[in-house]
């Protein structure tokens, strides 16, 4: 078992969320590689979107994963004496459905899981992608959902802290994820009281679980979005919580995506800690 604490105690130079070309990214192992090296990582993961068991166009197909494997030992072996490259899978949680926890994810030789939530269910049980562009969104919720936006967020959240609960993986990935497209449909949802009880009943669960979490900083530069947002950073910080600080690139050039800005930015929160 990859012990990622402390890895990333050894040092600052990691990134653990990438996508290559073999789910959504759009471009290959093999250039995220140089990339990694060229800006001197020690440590750098993939984690293609898991198979799962309906149609996404995001997701990793399964006869795919022995080569993802095999390419992750190949550039180790060519590459290794400079960076470490871990094997790792951003997987779907689908309820009772799929997740971390499923037989086939959990006999995969990974060195790591990041355990997200991106399709909500419908009503009469529709698994619909709600993560993409807000214009996407606002479409979907009215043709999936009658545009009830609280019945999606409330149902993002419960998926997240089953998840959680249920276990099987390292990483929460981009834990409050649905508060940017939610904002763009409704602004200010977030100081709703009900949408803070909703994460704080998935801090709870994740402070009690002793699980990572990542800050992903895919969204920062161009929207000034985190996630998750730093107004809950002390408080996992404070409840024992391991922070780590993610890109989720989908272009090698993207690798960096403010990890250093937000490195900084965690650092003073966790100077100031209590």
């Amino acid at each position: 078992m990859t012990d990622i604490r402390q890895l990333i105690a050894e040092s600052k130079r990691y990134n653990l969320h990438s996508h290559t070309e073999f789910c959504d990214g759009r471009a290959t192992m093999e250039a995220f590689a140089r990339k990694a090296l060229e800006l001197g990582y020690d440590l750098y993961g993939f984690s293609p979107h898991s198979p799962v068991p309906i149609e996404s166009p995001c997701n990793m197909h399964r006869d795919k994963v022995e080569r993802y494997l095999a390419e992750i030992d190949r550039l180790n072996a060519e590459y290794g004496d400079r960076c470490r490259f871990l094997a790792g899978m951003e997987v779907d949680y689908l309820g009772s459905l799929w997740g971390p926890t499923n037989e086939y994810i959990a006999g995969l030789p990974l060195d790591y899981r990041i355990g997200s939530v991106h399709f909500i269910p419908t009503p009469d049980g529709k698994l619909v992608d709600c993560d993409g562009s807000h214009e996407r969104f606002a479409g979907y919720l009215e043709r999936y959902f009658e545009n009830d936006l609280r019945y999606v967020v409330d149902r993002y959240f419960t998926l997240m802290t089953e998840m959680v609960e249920a276990g099987g993986f390292d990483i929460v990935g981009h834990l409050d994820k649905i508060a940017d497209n939610a904002s763009s449909v409704s602004p200010g949802i977030e100081d709703e009281p009900w949408f803070i009880a909703n994460v704080n009943r998935l801090l709870d669960a994740i402070i009690s679980s002793g699980v990572i979490v990542e800050i992903n900083t895919k969204k920062f530069a161009q929207y000034n979005r985190l996630f998750p947002s730093p107004r809950y950073w002390k408080r996992l910080i404070d409840g024992g919580t391991t922070l780590i600080v993610n890109s989720d690139a989908h272009v090698p050039a993207l690798i960096e995506a403010s990890r250093d800005d937000v490195i900084k930015m965690l650092d003073n929160v966790a100077r100031h800690q209590g």
